[in-house]
């Protein structure tokens, strides 16, 4: 609603055109309708059961709430005339005439009087009409203050305020306003007015908020009502995978398949065995890939493709994993129960070396804030190192597994990992708190979600399960129908918000589940050998990424059928998304 800024004085505020409070109060007008206007031409809509006019096919939409919410958006939206016309040919007026000598009484500081029209209006509730009273009368206490009627303010916080009852604490707090020095000083900042003595609109706005709505209709109700039904589309939109300002007003939103990463756009062939694990960057603008032949790569990502940045070599043993720092300027691998080594990105120079004397590392991890590298080893224990090596801490015993993927929560409080074959341990390293995920078959890999909500869990009995670990962990969903009998097969979010699942299968094909649903949408052949893993790319929904033991990378884009069907390139920059 608009008005005068908050950090004005109130003072200054005593004084507005009528104009500006017919602008102030939404511009709703007090006078009868007129008769004998158009709308008597118009065709009159149904009655429904109750005996009430409704609009619309379904019968539930009552003519006169309708029409009230047009009003208050027109009003809300600067039309005020539109607004007044509406009211006028309609018959039916935003607010009762009651309401309308209220909102004005609140504008114009006529508080004595707004407190008596306040229980005309017809509330039911005492406890409603004390609250919105005691809410008035603070304004007042507040202004009395502004023009330094400090014994006026005393009077209003003894014998209108405090009988109230609503609030004690807030009473005494008002109380210490007036003895205190610094409330009066001439020196006192705009920002303490600000707090101290809020906008006559400002206080309409929270009164809205508290008298019911059929009383005063809440500001932004249509365009809440609107943004509801859009997200309710989007959310039932079982492929929804473009920018919310994609979606119009002017039809029902529904998602084709095609907005599915589904066609090989990219075929990357520079590992020379398996390639094991891969992940984007957080920005999307890198991807890094380990393998077999004991090396590492990092891609460059661009609109047109990816090419290759950086063979890493140095590993003695084949590469289980790799892992982003969180300004995507380092790269962490590991080397199966072997080193961790951290690169630099931009040269592709070996920056450290971590190791452990008679000990082998088994995964790797970085700190939210990238000052500190955590490892699982092959002793089951777990550490934490600073950048140049130096070793923090270390929790010894049951803590991981020779096979076990490795995560930090986003506030870099929890350790995760496969800690038994069919528990994942939930460590928080600073409350020493241990909590468990405990499944019934054996645990293969994890993967957790970008907001450090979820965890995508992939089983031995061919079954991905979706847990919560927010408190108490809770099983959310099941995913099933990808193949894994030998291997270690991982899984991913991605999408837009992360509204998918996607796994490697041991049968070449990258599957596809709707996260909510829990529906295979998509499965994707291409590869000739098991999909080991899979990896979304976090800046753009539309691009997916899948490591094979047929011992390549394929990038898949989406479908673009105004394009020309070619053969997914190997070598060199290929289209990406139907972009050359």
């Amino acid at each position: 609603m608009g008005g005068v800024e908050d950090d004005e004085p109130a003072s200054k505020r005593m004084k507005l055109s009528s104009e500006e409070l017919r602008r102030l109060s939404n511009g709703s007008t007090i006078k009868e309708p007129v008769a004998g206007s158009s709308r008597d031409l118009m065709a009159r809509p149904l009655q429904s059961e109750g005996g009430e006019e409704v609009v619309g096919s379904k019968g539930v939409i009552k003519k006169v709430e309708f029409v009230r919410i047009i009003a208050k958006a027109l009003y809300s939206l600067g039309y005020i005339k539109s607004g007044a016309h509406l009211e006028e040919e309609s018959g039916i007026p935003l607010h009762s005439s009651v309401v309308n000598a209220f909102m004005r009484q609140i504008l114009e500081g006529n508080w004595d009087e707004s407190v008596v029209t306040l229980r005309n209006i017809g509330l039911t509730d005492e406890r409603t009409v004390k609250s919105a009273s005691f809410l008035i009368l603070e304004q007042k206490f507040f202004e009395l203050l502004d023009e330094e009627k400090a014994m006026d303010a005393l009077n209003t916080l003894r014998t209108e305020i405090a009988p109230l009852g609503v609030n004690d604490s807030r009473v005494r707090e008002l109380s210490s306003y007036i003895v205190s020095p610094s409330y009066c000083s001439p020196t006192r900042s705009p920002k303490q007015d600000t707090v101290r003595a809020r906008s006559r609109s400002k206080l309409l706005e929270e009164l809205q908020k508290l008298l019911p709505a059929t009383v005063m209709v809440p500001e932004g109700r249509l365009e809440h009502l609107v943004e509801q039904a859009l997200v309710l589309q989007r959310d039932a939109c079982m492929f929804h995978n473009s920018l919310d300002k994609e979606m119009s007003l002017y039809s029902d939103h529904q998602c084709g398949r095609d907005q599915i990463p589904s066609q090989a756009l990219q075929i990357l062939q520079a590992h020379t065995d398996e390639v094991w694990f891969l992940q984007f960057s957080h920005n999307g603008k890198y991807l890094a890939s380990s393998s077999n032949d004991q090396s590492a790569i990092i891609w460059e990502v661009y609109e047109t493709g990816v090419s290759l940045k950086h063979k890493l070599s140095g590993h003695q043993k084949p590469l289980s994993s790799v892992s982003w720092s969180p300004d995507d300027r380092q790269l962490l691998t590991c080397g199966a129960e072997e080193v961790v080594r951290r690169w630099d990105v931009s040269s592709g120079e070996c920056l450290h070396v971590y190791e452990k004397t008679g000990l082998g590392m088994v995964s790797c991890g970085w700190s939210p804030d990238g000052k500190w590298i955590f490892s699982g080893l092959n002793d089951k224990s777990i550490c934490m190192w600073e950048l140049d090596g130096k070793e923090l801490e270390c929790w010894k015993g049951q803590r991981t597994l020779k096979i076990s993927d490795l995560e930090i929560t986003g506030d870099g409080k929890q350790i995760i990992s496969i800690c038994r074959e069919t528990a994942i341990l939930l460590l928080d390293r600073e409350a020493k708190v241990e909590r468990f995920i405990e499944e019934d078959q054996t645990i293969t890999s994890f993967s957790l979600s970008r907001d450090s909500r979820f965890l995508l869990i992939n089983l031995l009995n061919q079954e991905i399960h979706l847990w919560n670990i927010e408190g108490d962990p809770k099983l959310v969903s099941k995913y099933r129908g990808h193949k894994r009998t030998r291997f270690i097969i991982r899984s991913c979010f991605g999408g837009l918000e992360q509204a998918f699942i996607a796994s490697g299968s041991e049968d070449s094909l990258v599957y596809i589940w709707h996260r909510g649903t829990g529906e295979l949408i998509e499965t994707l052949p291409g590869h000739s050998g098991a999909v080991n893993c899979v990896s979304w790319n976090p800046a753009n929904p539309h691009m997916l990424a899948s490591a094979s033991d047929d011992r390549t990378i394929r990038i898949w884009g989406l479908n673009n059928l105004s394009t020309k069907r070619k053969e997914p390139c190997s070598n060199g920059i290929h289209y990406c998304n139907g972009v050359y």
